[in-house]
């Protein structure tokens, strides 16, 4: 049954496949079970955990420095390759314990309950475990059932169904047994069919299952999500491939070190050490573990704003976000239909009280349950300061005729006053259509021609403005046992009232601030595009000159066309989970970094198809919330544009820790190969620079990843270079490490006797060692800001003064603890010495300043 198109099927060829009045026998049930299976989505396999710890050593400079600790090893320096070693497991312990944390908070939000069905299996009905549902299963529908599994409806009382979670539309859609659609008809078009994880919002009725399990259309969702890859963050990406740089550069390196020592006849193993030093020197081996550091901390303030994060890259791939792609229902709308406007000519109250008892919603622990329509009538009565419980019960209800979909009419008797009073509400045309009398200010007198133009003018302005428009009629009767066509009749005409689906308030404010940040919101949605287009307009969204495109006009275009015109289209309505992941695709042909939020099952493809995917927490499915990247607490949209803000702070703040490491990468490569172009003795052993690379550096590159937010991070445009280093940092990076290592072999020259000074080549080491360690911590200062000077914010990062001052004492204890001067084979000063020292050591940051003085720092 599976492959069929029931929706195209009539009603009388769904009965020969099946008994639509008994339902399925015990032999049937079983051999059914054993032909299409359970009624179960695939679980997705967790990832072991020996996946998720490889999975920490992936990049390109983990690799390069586990090779670097290897070879140390092997030639007998252990103390290094313990160093690195550490540095290493410790990046890969924060990396774990972080998912860890955000797999157990998702978890946490998850529903744990096992839906139930009802199914009239052998003649008798019955109550099941939503899994034992069969194809071919009978099932009973009542309002605030949720659908078990997909169904063709083979009887149906006012049946309505919520499936906002499955296509997005907003408002419940009527379903119908005897309607047959046509076999294009796309998933919110086919009025006779119930799809699994929808929920009958009003009626009652009964559908045959024809698909359960994977087979369902929320099972073709699952398939497609095993079967969408992820890409590699932003970060992942620029990351290795500076690895990529920095492991083929220590190789050069590493190259020109061996050669210099073939040509000058030095001994092989102490060029090959000196090698190894220099490869130490290139690779700034504190990075891994700051960026990982860093995103962490990322991690938890997003908590602080409602937002969950499942990996770390992904924190920074939001600051490279240059679009977000929304679904509207529930993400920039409510999810909650609401009065907007209405228009009588009578006392709004007289209209609202008879909205309000002409319906079924039903107040329950504060909320109102029901048809979304309904439940927003009596939100309504209660936003008028009317007593809505107190007049329900007050005013009994004496007699009803349903609503049905044939007279688009709800009809009520209830007892006012001890008068029996007729109140009926539908669609406008319906309603009219049984009027004679018109109710103003004045009272109650005939209908004219002019009442029913402006009745048909105020229906239209709600209707331009995709209001859903409901009338109210009513009359007096004497007798309350009338038929419906008696009590539909001669009614006196009370207003209108228009609702639809409200924008969340944050989001016009949200949508905004994405637009001075220069990144795009797209509706997309599977509601109509009259309601979506209103919702984009009004949320500021939609533009002049942007267009609204519809799902088969989506069709109807190529991949090609969809590129070319992508750009030009601000909405998309009535789309499928195919449409949405073709919308994703085409944004990131241009190159752009998406965005994807939604809450339904719908968009969960989309979600794990984009760079990052931000699921609603409260009302997202669970489908949805395995899908996304980042799950929303609170269910703002706003929290995703304060979320990129966040991203942003974080890559400014890793760029500033890569650039301060690689200035002092680059001092310490030229300190090393100038020396030893020189056939001079290396100035620094692999101990002294992994040192500072690990201990002395590390603290303060962490300190920088902590920086507050740079003044209109939100109003700048995003980074469209894919590059991890622009021109102006490659700049600050190159010049920077020059002056670096430019005091530093200074310093060796004048402590190792080389310029007019006596000394030895231990006195030189220590003094270059002093003098590269206290200059590139006083150096991180200037890294604090490209543009700013030093001194307009040397006290607004607290941490990185603490940085200084711990790094301060352990260079000190380096030189002064005996037992860690012999381990780094250090010697002693005397005054001079330290005079020289402490000079030397302020030059970076004096030029730094200089140069920012001058303009020619470079840019952010």
């Amino acid at each position: 049954m599976k492959d069929t198109k029931w929706y195209a099927k009539s009603l009388e060829e769904v009965a020969a496949k099946t008994d639509i009045v008994n339902g399925l026998t015990d032999a049937q049930i079983e051999a059914s079970r054993e032909k299409y299976g359970m009624n179960k989505l695939a679980e997705a396999k967790g990832r072991s955990f020996m996946m998720r710890l490889l999975d920490q050593f992936k990049d390109v400079t983990i690799i390069i420095l586990l090779v670097a600790a290897l070879i140390s090893g092997i030639v007998g320096e252990h103390a290094d390759a313990i160093l690195i070693f550490a540095i290493v497991a410790l990046n890969a312990l924060i990396g774990m314990i972080q998912e860890d944390k955000a797999e157990k908070s998702l978890k946490a939000l998850q529903d744990m309950s096992t839906p139930t069905a009802k199914v009239i299996r052998g003649g008798e009905e019955q109550t099941i475990n939503s899994n034992d549902v069969v194809v071919g299963d009978l099932i009973v529908m009542d309002a605030g059932d949720l659908v078990p599994a997909d169904l063709r409806i083979v009887q149906s009382n006012s049946l309505t169904v919520q499936e906002a979670s499955l296509t997005g539309e907003s408002v419940p859609v009527e379903k119908h047994a005897d309607v047959v659609c046509a076999e294009d008809a796309v998933l919110g078009d086919r009025k006779n069919m119930a799809y699994s994880s929808g929920m009958v919002s009003y009626g009652r009725g009964q559908g045959v299952v024809v698909a359960v399990g994977m087979d369902t259309e929320v099972g073709k969702i699952a398939t497609m999500l095993t079967e969408t890859k992820s890409d590699p963050t932003p970060l992942q990406q620029q990351l290795n491939q500076l690895g990529k740089i920095l492991g083929v550069g220590a190789i050069i390196a590493c190259g020109i070190i061996l050669l210099v020592g073939v040509l000058n006849n030095h001994d092989f193993l102490q060029m090959f050490l000196t090698a190894v030093s220099l490869a130490v020197a290139v690779v700034p081996e504190s990075l891994p573990a700051v960026a990982t550091i860093v995103l962490a901390l990322g991690v938890q303030r997003l908590v602080e704003r409602h937002a969950i994060v499942r990996n770390l890259p992904s924190v920074e791939t939001l600051g490279s976000a240059t679009v977000i792609c929304s679904d509207k229902t529930g993400t920039l709308t409510q999810n909650v239909m609401t009065v907007k406007e209405y228009w009588t000519e009578s006392e709004v109250n007289e209209l609202s009280r008879g909205l309000l008892l002409c319906n079924d919603a039903r107040k329950v622990d504060g909320n109102w349950l029901g048809d979304p329509t309904e439940t927003a009538l009596s939100a309504w009565a209660e936003a008028l300061d009317l007593d809505a419980v107190g007049l329900i019960q007050k005013h009994t209800r004496l007699n009803e005729v349903p609503f049905d979909s044939g007279r688009k009419r709800m009809s009520t008797i209830n007892d006012i006053d001890g008068d029996a009073t007729v109140f009926v509400k539908g669609g406008v045309d319906e309603v009219l259509a049984v009027v004679t009398q018109y109710q103003d200010e004045n009272g109650v007198r005939a209908i004219t021609q002019e009442d029913i133009e402006r009745i048909q003018k105020n229906n239209q302005e709600m209707g331009v403005k995709a209001l859903r428009v409901l009338a109210l009629a009513k009359k007096s009767v004497s007798n309350t046992d009338l038929e419906a066509t008696e009590i539909e009749s001669e009614l006196t005409f009370v207003g209108l009232v228009g609702m639809i689906d409200p924008p969340r308030p944050e989001v016009t404010e949200a949508i905004k601030t994405s637009k001075k940040a220069g990144i795009r919101v797209v509706m997309i949605t599977g509601d109509h595009a009259v309601t979506a287009s209103a919702i984009g307009r009004e949320i500021g969204l939609l533009e002049d000159g942007q267009r609204v495109i519809s799902g088969k006009e989506l069709d109807a275009m190529t991949d090609d066309e969809l590129f070319e015109q992508v750009q030009h289209i601000g909405v998309y309505a009535r789309v499928s989970p195919e449409h949405k992941m073709r919308i994703i695709s085409a944004w990131k042909r241009h190159g752009d970094i998406v965005a994807m939020t939604g809450d339904g099952v719908n968009d969960a493809p989309a979600l794990k198809r984009a760079d990052i995917g931000a699921a609603m927490g409260i009302v997202g499915t669970e489908v949805a919330k395995g899908a996304a990247d980042m799950v929303l607490t609170d269910d703002n949209f706003a929290t995703v544009v304060t979320a990129i803000g966040e991203g942003r702070r974080i890559k400014d703040n890793i760029m500033k820790a890569i650039s301060y490491l690689l200035s002092c990468n680059v001092g310490e490569l030229l300190l090393l190969l100038i020396a030893v172009l020189l056939d001079w003795d290396a100035p620094l052993l692999p101990i002294h620079l992994l040192w500072i690379n690990l201990v002395t550096d590390s603290l303060p590159a962490l300190a920088l990843g902590v920086d507050g937010a740079e003044d209109g991070i939100m109003e700048r445009q995003p980074d469209r270079t894919g590059s991890l280093i622009s021109k102006s940092m490659l700049w600050r990076i190159g010049y920077q490490g020059a002056v670096v290592g430019g005091v530093a072999l200074f310093a060796y020259m004048y402590g190792a006797g080389r310029l007019w000074a006596v000394g030895d080549t231990e006195t030189g080491t220590t003094m270059a060692f002093i003098v590269l360690a206290f200059s590139q911590l006083i150096h991180s200062y200037s890294i604090h800001s490209s543009e700013k000077s030093v001194f307009t914010s040397f006290w607004k990062n607290k941490y990185l003064i603490m940085a200084t001052l711990i790094n301060g004492l352990m260079i000190l204890a380096v030189l002064f603890i005996p037992v860690l001067n012999d381990l780094f084979k250090l010697g002693t000063l005397d005054g001079h010495h330290w005079m020289i020292v402490v000079m030397l050591m302020f030059v970076p940051m004096i030029i730094v300043e200089i140069m920012k003085l001058l303009k020619l720092n470079g840019k952010h």
